[in-house]
């Protein structure tokens, strides 16, 4: 490792993969969240089922979980680790649908890019299943809810 405070950078300021091969594994958590907002005749044909598509909540749910698997592909200097656990959990609510996703290992870095990436792909599944349904059908608030483990402990979004 480097004494660089910015060590995503070299030296010369360029780009690199840190290099976390001294670290020890540890088991480490992430929780991420995103909403899709959609209008209320969505929402009805959520709850009752009925998207032409199909199951919006099953799709989005494997999706969620593909992606997390997949960080390292999306992202160019995210570690390839392995992705011990993921859940993602939709909620239908009076707006749009509620996503929650945590992704757990036991490596050597943690895991927030993989539960930022299940939530956003997860609410881009939805998207993509209502989308002839609603063209305003959109994706707000992508966030980190809280990590657990490594170098830096727990952390937790307040609010």
């Amino acid at each position: 490792m480097t004494d660089n405070p910015f060590t995503h950078l070299d030296a010369a300021g360029s780009a690199r993969m840190v290099d976390v091969t001294a670290k020890q594994p540890t088991v480490r958590a992430a929780t991420a969240a995103a909403s899709v907002r959609v209008a209320p005749e969505v929402v009805g044909l959520l709850r009752s089922g009925e998207v032409p598509k199909g199951d919006v909540l099953a799709v989005a749910r494997i999706a969620g979980i593909a992606a997390a698997k997949k960080t390292p592909e999306l992202l160019p200097l995210a570690h390839v680790i392995g992705v011990h656990g993921c859940t993602v959990d939709l909620e239908v609510v009076d707006d749009g649908v509620e996503i929650r996703t945590t992704v757990r290992t036991a490596d050597r870095t943690g895991v927030e890019m993989e539960a930022l990436t299940a939530a956003s792909v997860a609410a881009l599944a939805v998207i993509d299943m209502v989308k002839g349904l609603d063209r305003s059908a959109h994706i707000e608030n992508v966030v980190l809810l809280a990590k657990e483990g490594g170098r830096s402990g727990s952390w937790t979004r307040e609010g």
